[in-house]
C-alpha cells in the first residue's frame, strides 16, 4: 500500500487540499470497488493458436503484466475472471471454451484476441472454423491483428480497464451479477455433422416443420410495411406458412409463461436491457 496514489480515487464534488490529496481520499463505494477489480484481473491460461504466441510475449518482462495486476495467470476457470481467447477457434474447441466460460464465476469478461477470434480471420470460409467467438459468448473487447502485437494486447487489457471503471453499483444493469437473479449458463453448443448453437433451435424446428409440411423456408421475407394514417392497407393475406411460423415462433414464450418465476425474471432482464439500450442512445446524442 505504500505505493498507492490516492490521487487515482479523487472522484466527488468535494475539494481536497492538495497538501493533503496523497493521505486522504474522498470518493465513492463504486469507484473504490472498480479501482480494485480492474487492478486484479486474473486471465485465464490457455491459447488455441498463433495468438498465443503474442500473449506469452506480453507477460514477459519487457511488457510486465504485473504493472496492471494482471500477472496471475490461474489455470482453473474457477479462478480466473478473465477469458483472453487467442487464436482460430474451431468447431471442435468452441464446445470446451464455452464450457470452461461457464465455469468460471462472476463477474467474469471476455476478450477476443486477434482476427481468427474476432471474425475467423483468413479461415473464415473453413469448413471446421467458427466465424467468430462472439456467436457465441459475449465479448467485451477486441484486439484486432493478425496476429496482434504485446502492445496491442495491452490496449485492450486498458480498454477492459477502462469499462471496468466505468461501471456503477448503483445501475443494476451494469453489475448484473447483483442484480435480478442468478444468470442462466451460456448454453453447450452441441458437435454433430455440424456446430448447433442450442439457442438456434427454435428457428431450426421450425424451418424443419415447414420443411416436412412441403412449405417454402429459409426464405428472407419482406418484413410488413408501417402504414402511416389515412393510407389505405396494401399488404397481402397471411399465407399458411407465415401462419406455421409464427405458431412455431410462439412455442418459448409459452413454454416461459408454464414458469411464473422463469417469466419474471426474463421480463426483470428485458426491462434492463431497454433501460441500458435508451441510456446509450441518450449517451451518443
Amino acid at each position: 500500500m505504500t505505493d498507492l496514489d490516492l490521487r487515482e480515487l479523487q472522484g466527488t464534488e468535494f475539494p481536497v487540499p492538495a497538501d493533503l490529496q496523497g493521505n486522504v481520499a474522498i470518493t465513492s463505494l463504486s469507484k473504490i470497488y472498480n479501482w480494485s477489480r480492474k487492478n486484479s484481473v486474473w486471465p485465464m491460461l490457455f491459447g488455441l493458436a498463433c495468438c498465443a504466441i503474442e500473449m506469452i510475449a506480453t507477460a514477459a518482462s519487457r511488457y510486465d503484466l504485473s504493472r496492471f495486476g494482471m500477472e496471475v495467470m490461474r489455470a482453473s476457470p474457477r479462478q480466473a475472471d478473465l477469458m483472453i481467447v487467442s487464436g482460430t477457434v474451431t468447431k471442435k474447441m468452441v464446445v470446451p471454451i464455452v464450457r470452461l466460460y461457464n465455469q468460471m464465476p462472476e463477474p467474469k469478461y471476455v476478450l477476443a484476441m486477434g482476427a481468427c477470434a474476432s471474425g475467423g480471420g483468413p479461415f473464415k470460409e473453413g469448413y471446421n472454423v467458427v466465424s467468430g467467438i462472439d456467436k457465441y459468448l459475449p465479448v467485451d473487447v477486441y484486439a484486432p491483428g493478425c496476429p496482434p502485437t504485446p502492445q496491442a494486447l495491452l490496449f485492450a487489457l486498458i480498454a477492459l480497464h477502462r469499462k471496468i471503471d466505468g461501471q456503477s453499483l448503483a445501475n443494476m444493469d451494469d453489475v448484473p451479477w447483483y442484480g435480478v437473479g442468478p444468470s442462466d449458463p451460456t448454453p453447450i453448443p452441441i458437435l454433430g455433422p455440424d456446430i448447433i448453437d442450442p439457442r438456434q433451435m427454435d428457428i431450426i424446428r421450425r424451418q424443419a416443420e415447414l420443411a416436412a409440411a412441403g412449405l417454402p423456408y429459409g426464405k428472407r421475407e419482406v418484413p410488413d410495411l408501417v402504414l402511416t394514417a389515412g393510407a389505405a392497407s396494401t399488404s397481402a393475406p397471411r399465407t399458411a406458412a407465415e401462419k406455421a411460423a409464427d405458431k412455431v415462433a410462439s412455442a418459448p414464450a409459452a413454454a416461459a409463461a408454464d414458469d411464473p418465476e422463469k417469466a419474471a425474471r426474463l421480463a426483470k432482464r428485458e426491462a434492463a436491457l431497454a433501460r441500458k439500450r435508451a441510456r446509450q442512445q441518450q449517451q451518443s446524442e
